[in-house]
Protein backbone atom coordinates (compact mmCIF):
# COMPACT_ATOMS: atom_id res chain seq x y z
CA UNK A 1 0.00 0.00 0.00
CA UNK A 2 1.24 3.75 -1.13
CA UNK A 3 2.44 5.57 1.87
CA UNK A 4 0.30 8.77 2.59
CA UNK A 5 0.24 11.85 4.84
CA UNK A 6 -1.91 12.59 7.60
CA UNK A 7 -3.59 15.06 5.63
CA UNK A 8 -4.09 13.17 2.83
CA UNK A 9 -5.94 9.79 5.16
CA UNK A 10 -7.79 12.66 7.18
CA UNK A 11 -9.38 14.19 3.60
CA UNK A 12 -9.81 10.27 2.12
CA UNK A 13 -11.35 9.53 5.45
CA UNK A 14 -13.66 11.99 5.24
CA UNK A 15 -14.84 11.25 1.60
CA UNK A 16 -15.42 7.56 3.52
CA UNK A 17 -18.31 9.24 5.83
CA UNK A 18 -19.84 11.00 3.61
CA UNK A 19 -20.04 7.97 1.16
CA UNK A 20 -20.77 5.69 3.88
CA UNK A 21 -23.96 8.33 5.04
CA UNK A 22 -25.30 8.37 1.20
CA UNK A 23 -25.19 4.64 1.19
CA UNK A 24 -27.84 5.29 4.18
CA UNK A 25 -25.27 3.81 7.22
CA UNK A 26 -26.07 6.53 9.55
CA UNK A 27 -23.72 4.94 12.57
CA UNK A 28 -19.98 3.62 12.14
CA UNK A 29 -18.42 1.71 14.71
CA UNK A 30 -14.10 2.40 14.10
CA UNK A 31 -11.78 -0.29 15.08
CA UNK A 32 -8.24 1.48 15.40
CA UNK A 33 -6.52 4.61 12.96
CA UNK A 34 -3.93 1.91 11.90
CA UNK A 35 -1.02 4.20 12.74
CA UNK A 36 -2.85 7.35 12.94
CA UNK A 37 -3.43 7.77 16.76
CA UNK A 38 -6.96 9.24 17.94
CA UNK A 39 -7.50 11.11 14.39
CA UNK A 40 -10.75 9.14 14.51
CA UNK A 41 -11.89 10.62 17.18
CA UNK A 42 -11.12 13.98 15.85
CA UNK A 43 -12.67 13.36 13.10
CA UNK A 44 -15.75 12.02 14.76
CA UNK A 45 -15.98 15.41 16.62
CA UNK A 46 -15.93 17.36 13.40
CA UNK A 47 -19.30 15.21 12.20
CA UNK A 48 -20.47 15.90 15.86
CA UNK A 49 -20.23 19.49 15.12
CA UNK A 50 -21.51 19.85 11.61
CA UNK A 51 -17.97 20.37 9.74
CA UNK A 52 -18.50 17.71 7.33
CA UNK A 53 -21.56 15.02 6.91
CA UNK A 54 -20.94 11.38 7.93
CA UNK A 55 -22.28 8.44 10.38
CA UNK A 56 -22.52 9.28 13.75
CA UNK A 57 -19.12 7.86 14.39
CA UNK A 58 -18.05 4.99 18.19
CA UNK A 59 -14.19 5.27 17.81
CA UNK A 60 -11.41 2.90 19.67
CA UNK A 61 -8.30 5.84 18.80
CA UNK A 62 -5.42 2.56 18.98
CA UNK A 63 -6.09 -1.05 19.49
CA UNK A 64 -4.00 -2.80 21.78
CA UNK A 65 -1.39 -5.52 21.21
CA UNK A 66 0.98 -6.87 22.82
CA UNK A 67 5.02 -6.55 22.46
CA UNK A 68 6.49 -7.58 18.90
CA UNK A 69 2.82 -8.35 17.74
CA UNK A 70 0.72 -5.72 15.96
CA UNK A 71 3.08 -3.29 14.21
CA UNK A 72 4.98 -2.18 10.77
CA UNK A 73 7.76 -4.92 10.27
CA UNK A 74 10.90 -3.98 8.54
CA UNK A 75 14.11 -6.03 7.85
CA UNK A 76 16.46 -2.89 8.10
CA UNK A 77 17.13 -2.54 11.96
CA UNK A 78 19.97 -1.10 11.57
CA UNK A 79 21.50 2.66 12.16
CA UNK A 80 23.14 5.11 14.19
CA UNK A 81 20.43 4.72 16.58
CA UNK A 82 20.25 1.21 16.75
CA UNK A 83 16.35 1.58 15.72
CA UNK A 84 17.15 1.41 12.00
CA UNK A 85 13.94 2.55 9.56
CA UNK A 86 11.55 4.48 11.66
CA UNK A 87 8.00 3.61 11.12
CA UNK A 88 4.89 5.00 13.10
CA UNK A 89 3.13 3.13 15.96
CA UNK A 90 0.29 0.47 14.73
CA UNK A 91 -0.74 -0.19 18.04
CA UNK A 92 -0.82 0.74 21.87
CA UNK A 93 1.28 -1.82 23.33
CA UNK A 94 0.90 -3.10 26.98
CA UNK A 95 1.71 -6.56 28.16
CA UNK A 96 0.87 -8.09 31.57
CA UNK A 97 -2.80 -7.72 33.69
CA UNK A 98 -1.39 -3.85 34.83
CA UNK A 99 -0.16 -3.06 31.54
CA UNK A 100 -3.34 -3.38 29.49
CA UNK A 101 -5.13 -1.65 32.21
CA UNK A 102 -2.91 1.33 31.81
CA UNK A 103 -3.62 1.39 28.02
CA UNK A 104 -7.22 1.11 28.18
CA UNK A 105 -7.05 4.24 30.34
CA UNK A 106 -4.77 5.82 27.56
CA UNK A 107 -7.46 5.10 25.01
CA UNK A 108 -10.17 6.37 27.21
CA UNK A 109 -7.99 9.43 27.55
CA UNK A 110 -7.55 10.09 24.03
CA UNK A 111 -11.56 9.95 23.71
CA UNK A 112 -12.20 6.16 22.52
CA UNK A 113 -15.95 5.33 22.63
CA UNK A 114 -15.00 1.30 22.12
CA UNK A 115 -11.59 -0.39 23.48
CA UNK A 116 -10.66 -2.77 20.61
CA UNK A 117 -7.54 -4.94 21.02
CA UNK A 118 -6.05 -8.05 19.06
CA UNK A 119 -6.60 -11.41 20.51
CA UNK A 120 -4.56 -12.79 18.00
CA UNK A 121 -2.36 -12.03 14.77
CA UNK A 122 -0.14 -12.91 12.72
CA UNK A 123 2.74 -12.27 14.65
CA UNK A 124 5.06 -14.05 13.37
CA UNK A 125 6.06 -12.69 9.89
CA UNK A 126 9.70 -12.24 10.31
CA UNK A 127 9.86 -15.71 11.04
CA UNK A 128 8.95 -16.42 7.33
CA UNK A 129 9.32 -12.48 5.61
CA UNK A 130 6.89 -11.67 2.65
CA UNK A 131 7.84 -12.61 -0.82
CA UNK A 132 9.83 -9.97 -2.56
CA UNK A 133 9.46 -8.74 -6.36
CA UNK A 134 12.38 -9.43 -8.01
CA UNK A 135 15.29 -11.50 -7.76
CA UNK A 136 18.59 -10.65 -6.43
CA UNK A 137 20.13 -9.30 -9.75
CA UNK A 138 16.95 -6.79 -9.93
CA UNK A 139 17.50 -5.34 -6.92
CA UNK A 140 14.90 -7.55 -5.54
CA UNK A 141 14.49 -9.78 -2.13
CA UNK A 142 13.17 -12.53 -4.15
CA UNK A 143 11.09 -15.76 -2.21
CA UNK A 144 11.61 -17.74 0.95
CA UNK A 145 11.91 -21.05 -0.97
CA UNK A 146 10.57 -23.48 1.01
CA UNK A 147 7.90 -22.14 3.01
CA UNK A 148 6.01 -24.38 5.46
CA UNK A 149 2.39 -24.69 4.74
CA UNK A 150 0.77 -22.58 7.52
CA UNK A 151 3.78 -19.79 6.86
CA UNK A 152 2.29 -16.79 9.04
CA UNK A 153 -0.55 -18.60 11.27
CA UNK A 154 -2.95 -15.97 13.94
CA UNK A 155 -1.58 -17.00 17.16
CA UNK A 156 -3.02 -15.50 20.54
CA UNK A 157 -1.21 -11.95 21.82
CA UNK A 158 -2.50 -11.93 25.06
CA UNK A 159 -3.04 -14.75 27.60
CA UNK A 160 -6.82 -15.25 29.51
CA UNK A 161 -5.84 -13.48 32.09
CA UNK A 162 -4.70 -10.01 30.19
CA UNK A 163 -8.04 -10.35 28.19
CA UNK A 164 -9.96 -10.96 31.73
CA UNK A 165 -7.84 -7.53 32.84
CA UNK A 166 -8.16 -5.27 29.57
CA UNK A 167 -12.38 -5.82 29.96
CA UNK A 168 -12.81 -5.48 33.30
CA UNK A 169 -10.89 -1.93 32.75
CA UNK A 170 -13.06 -1.59 30.36
CA UNK A 171 -16.05 -2.00 32.23
CA UNK A 172 -14.78 0.92 34.84
CA UNK A 173 -14.99 3.45 32.34
CA UNK A 174 -18.33 1.97 30.71
CA UNK A 175 -17.09 1.58 27.60
CA UNK A 176 -17.69 -1.92 25.37
CA UNK A 177 -14.79 -3.98 24.38
CA UNK A 178 -14.19 -5.61 20.79
CA UNK A 179 -11.75 -8.55 20.29
CA UNK A 180 -9.92 -9.21 16.75
CA UNK A 181 -9.96 -12.46 16.62
CA UNK A 182 -8.58 -14.46 13.40
CA UNK A 183 -9.10 -18.23 15.27
CA UNK A 184 -12.11 -19.66 17.13
CA UNK A 185 -9.89 -20.84 20.03
CA UNK A 186 -8.86 -17.14 20.63
CA UNK A 187 -12.31 -15.80 20.59
CA UNK A 188 -13.44 -18.48 23.04
CA UNK A 189 -10.88 -17.05 25.38
CA UNK A 190 -12.36 -13.35 24.65
CA UNK A 191 -15.79 -14.19 24.83
CA UNK A 192 -14.96 -15.83 28.21
CA UNK A 193 -13.09 -12.89 29.59
CA UNK A 194 -16.54 -10.67 28.51
CA UNK A 195 -16.05 -8.84 25.64
CA UNK A 196 -19.01 -7.62 23.70
CA UNK A 197 -17.84 -8.22 20.35
CA UNK A 198 -15.52 -10.50 18.21
CA UNK A 199 -14.57 -9.78 14.85
CA UNK A 200 -13.24 -11.93 11.82
CA UNK A 201 -12.86 -15.75 13.28
CA UNK A 202 -12.25 -16.74 9.61
CA UNK A 203 -10.30 -20.19 10.95
CA UNK A 204 -11.00 -23.22 12.98
CA UNK A 205 -7.36 -25.00 12.85
CA UNK A 206 -7.81 -26.06 16.48
CA UNK A 207 -11.29 -27.83 15.28
CA UNK A 208 -13.62 -26.19 18.43
CA UNK A 209 -16.18 -24.70 16.11
CA UNK A 210 -18.82 -26.39 18.64
CA UNK A 211 -17.38 -25.01 21.24
CA UNK A 212 -16.89 -21.15 20.12
CA UNK A 213 -20.68 -20.99 19.32
CA UNK A 214 -21.85 -22.51 22.62
CA UNK A 215 -19.58 -20.01 24.28
CA UNK A 216 -20.72 -17.05 22.46
CA UNK A 217 -24.18 -17.83 23.22
CA UNK A 218 -23.44 -18.47 27.10
CA UNK A 219 -22.05 -15.24 27.68
CA UNK A 220 -24.32 -13.30 24.94
CA UNK A 221 -21.29 -12.53 22.96
CA UNK A 222 -21.54 -10.68 19.47
CA UNK A 223 -19.91 -12.04 16.62
CA UNK A 224 -19.34 -9.52 13.69
CA UNK A 225 -17.62 -12.23 11.05
CA UNK A 226 -16.91 -9.56 8.65
CA UNK A 227 -17.59 -11.37 5.40
CA UNK A 228 -17.38 -8.76 2.80
CA UNK A 229 -13.58 -9.41 3.69
CA UNK A 230 -13.73 -12.74 3.75
CA UNK A 231 -14.83 -12.79 0.28
CA UNK A 232 -11.29 -11.86 -0.36
CA UNK A 233 -9.79 -14.53 0.72
CA UNK A 234 -8.83 -17.67 -1.34
CA UNK A 235 -12.56 -18.74 -2.50
CA UNK A 236 -12.29 -22.53 -0.61
CA UNK A 237 -11.85 -20.84 2.44
CA UNK A 238 -14.69 -17.88 2.07
CA UNK A 239 -16.97 -20.83 1.12
CA UNK A 240 -16.18 -22.63 4.46
CA UNK A 241 -16.68 -19.05 6.21
CA UNK A 242 -20.10 -19.15 4.59
CA UNK A 243 -20.87 -22.22 6.27
CA UNK A 244 -20.23 -21.33 9.28
CA UNK A 245 -21.92 -18.54 9.61
CA UNK A 246 -24.78 -20.54 8.38
CA UNK A 247 -24.05 -22.78 10.86
CA UNK A 248 -23.63 -20.19 13.40
CA UNK A 249 -27.31 -19.14 12.45
CA UNK A 250 -28.90 -22.35 13.08
CA UNK A 251 -27.44 -21.99 16.23
CA UNK A 252 -28.83 -18.59 17.67
CA UNK A 253 -25.23 -17.01 17.87
CA UNK A 254 -25.72 -13.32 18.00
CA UNK A 255 -24.54 -11.94 14.60
CA UNK A 256 -23.81 -8.05 13.67
CA UNK A 257 -22.84 -6.98 10.22
CA UNK A 258 -20.01 -4.92 10.06
CA UNK A 259 -17.86 -5.28 7.11
CA UNK A 260 -14.27 -4.45 8.16
CA UNK A 261 -14.70 -1.46 5.23
CA UNK A 262 -11.97 0.09 3.94
CA UNK A 263 -10.64 -3.42 2.98
CA UNK A 264 -13.02 -2.88 0.12
CA UNK A 265 -14.62 0.58 -0.31
CA UNK A 266 -16.71 2.66 1.96
CA UNK A 267 -20.05 3.40 0.08
CA UNK A 268 -20.70 -0.25 -1.01
CA UNK A 269 -21.12 -1.32 2.95
CA UNK A 270 -24.25 -3.66 1.96
CA UNK A 271 -22.12 -6.03 0.34
CA UNK A 272 -22.25 -7.74 4.12
CA UNK A 273 -25.45 -8.24 4.64
CA UNK A 274 -26.02 -9.25 1.61
CA UNK A 275 -23.20 -12.22 2.05
CA UNK A 276 -24.91 -12.66 5.35
CA UNK A 277 -27.91 -13.80 3.40
CA UNK A 278 -26.21 -15.85 1.28
CA UNK A 279 -25.01 -17.59 3.92
CA UNK A 280 -28.19 -18.46 5.01
CA UNK A 281 -28.80 -15.98 7.34
CA UNK A 282 -33.11 -15.03 7.01
CA UNK A 283 -33.64 -11.48 5.52
CA UNK A 284 -35.55 -9.82 8.78
CA UNK A 285 -31.97 -11.46 10.83
CA UNK A 286 -29.95 -9.80 8.80
CA UNK A 287 -31.70 -5.90 8.71
CA UNK A 288 -31.49 -6.58 12.64
CA UNK A 289 -27.90 -7.45 12.73
CA UNK A 290 -27.65 -4.38 10.56
CA UNK A 291 -29.47 -2.30 13.13
CA UNK A 292 -30.54 -3.25 16.38
CA UNK A 293 -27.63 -5.19 17.12
CA UNK A 294 -25.39 -2.77 15.60
CA UNK A 295 -26.74 -0.99 18.18
CA UNK A 296 -25.40 -3.16 20.91
CA UNK A 297 -22.19 -3.99 19.02
CA UNK A 298 -21.45 -0.13 19.98
CA UNK A 299 -22.12 -0.87 23.55
CA UNK A 300 -25.92 -0.31 23.51
CA UNK A 301 -26.95 1.84 26.62
CA UNK A 302 -22.85 2.17 27.48
CA UNK A 303 -23.03 4.74 24.00
CA UNK A 304 -24.96 6.77 24.79
CA UNK A 305 -27.58 6.54 22.30
CA UNK A 306 -30.84 4.39 20.85
CA UNK A 307 -30.19 3.81 17.65
CA UNK A 308 -31.44 0.80 15.29
CA UNK A 309 -35.38 0.59 15.67
CA UNK A 310 -38.07 3.44 15.96
CA UNK A 311 -39.34 4.30 19.23
CA UNK A 312 -39.95 7.93 21.34
CA UNK A 313 -36.65 9.31 22.19
CA UNK A 314 -34.27 7.10 19.99
CA UNK A 315 -31.83 8.92 17.25
CA UNK A 316 -34.45 10.02 13.87
CA UNK A 317 -32.56 8.13 11.37
CA UNK A 318 -34.37 6.69 8.65
CA UNK A 319 -33.21 5.45 4.87
CA UNK A 320 -35.30 4.42 2.50
CA UNK A 321 -35.13 2.18 -0.58
CA UNK A 322 -36.39 2.30 -4.23
CA UNK A 323 -36.96 -1.52 -4.39
CA UNK A 324 -38.48 -3.85 -1.96
CA UNK A 325 -35.60 -6.16 -0.53
CA UNK A 326 -38.02 -9.18 0.17
CA UNK A 327 -38.74 -8.84 -3.75
CA UNK A 328 -35.11 -7.58 -5.06
CA UNK A 329 -32.08 -9.35 -3.65
CA UNK A 330 -29.90 -6.17 -4.45
CA UNK A 331 -32.33 -3.63 -3.27
CA UNK A 332 -30.22 -2.59 -0.08
CA UNK A 333 -28.06 -1.16 -2.97
CA UNK A 334 -30.82 1.21 -3.86
CA UNK A 335 -30.56 3.55 -1.39
CA UNK A 336 -33.44 6.72 -2.15
CA UNK A 337 -33.84 8.70 1.09
CA UNK A 338 -31.35 8.87 3.93
CA UNK A 339 -32.11 10.92 7.26
CA UNK A 340 -29.79 11.13 10.27
CA UNK A 341 -30.68 12.82 13.76
CA UNK A 342 -33.67 14.17 11.90
CA UNK A 343 -30.86 15.85 9.28
CA UNK A 344 -31.90 14.48 5.68
CA UNK A 345 -29.19 14.06 3.46
CA UNK A 346 -30.37 12.46 0.87
CA UNK A 347 -33.84 12.72 -1.31
CA UNK A 348 -34.73 11.12 -4.42
CA UNK A 349 -31.91 9.16 -5.11
CA UNK A 350 -29.65 12.52 -4.85
CA UNK A 351 -27.35 13.96 -2.22
CA UNK A 352 -28.53 17.16 -0.69
CA UNK A 353 -26.55 19.99 0.04
CA UNK A 354 -24.18 18.45 2.63
CA UNK A 355 -22.55 21.68 4.16
CA UNK A 356 -23.84 25.05 4.22
CA UNK A 357 -21.06 27.81 3.80
CA UNK A 358 -20.82 31.18 4.82
CA UNK A 359 -23.08 33.98 3.11
CA UNK A 360 -23.36 37.68 2.89
CA UNK A 361 -26.48 38.48 4.98
CA UNK A 362 -29.22 40.65 2.97
CA UNK A 363 -27.96 44.10 3.79
CA UNK A 364 -24.29 43.48 2.84
CA UNK A 365 -24.98 41.93 -0.42
CA UNK A 366 -27.50 45.22 -1.63
CA UNK A 367 -26.86 47.11 -4.43
CA UNK A 368 -24.38 49.93 -3.21
CA UNK A 369 -24.22 52.10 -6.11
CA UNK A 370 -21.05 50.45 -7.34
CA UNK A 371 -21.17 48.98 -10.33
CA UNK A 372 -20.43 44.99 -10.74
CA UNK A 373 -20.11 42.97 -14.24
CA UNK A 374 -18.40 39.34 -13.84
CA UNK A 375 -18.38 39.20 -10.16
CA UNK A 376 -21.95 39.94 -9.36
CA UNK A 377 -23.09 36.54 -9.30
CA UNK A 378 -24.74 34.76 -5.98
CA UNK A 379 -22.62 32.97 -3.60
CA UNK A 380 -22.85 28.74 -4.27
CA UNK A 381 -23.39 26.77 -1.67
CA UNK A 382 -20.84 23.72 -0.99
CA UNK A 383 -20.80 20.91 -3.55
CA UNK A 384 -19.76 17.67 -2.37
CA UNK A 385 -18.32 16.72 -5.93
CA UNK A 386 -16.04 13.84 -4.95
CA UNK A 387 -17.38 10.84 -6.67
CA UNK A 388 -18.96 7.95 -4.80
CA UNK A 389 -18.38 4.56 -5.44
CA UNK A 390 -20.64 2.42 -7.21
CA UNK A 391 -21.23 -1.66 -8.03
CA UNK A 392 -20.02 -2.22 -11.72
CA UNK A 393 -20.63 -5.15 -13.45
CA UNK A 394 -17.88 -7.72 -12.94
CA UNK A 395 -17.41 -7.59 -9.42
CA UNK A 396 -18.42 -11.05 -7.18
CA UNK A 397 -21.05 -9.72 -5.73
CA UNK A 398 -24.35 -11.64 -7.42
Amino acid sequence: MRDQSAVERTIRASNHARAALLAGYTTYRDLGTEALGNADANLRDCINRGLTPGPRLFVATDALASSGSYELRVENKLGGNGLGLSVPRASDVADGVWGVRAAVRRRVGDGADVIKFYADYRRKTMRFPPDIPGGASEGGGGKILFPPKRRNPAVPLYSEDEMKSIVEEARLAELPVAAHAGETRTAIWASEAGVTSVEHVFEDTHGVEDEFFDKLKEKGTIWVPTMATAEMLPAEMFDECKKRVGRACEKGVKIAAGGDTGTFNHGLNVREIEILIDSGMKLEDALEAATVVGWEACGGELSGFKFGWFDKGNRADIIALETDPRDDKKALRKVSFVMKDGKVWKQNGVPVDMITVPQWPVEDASDSGEEWTELDVAVPKMSMSVPLPVYRPGRSSS
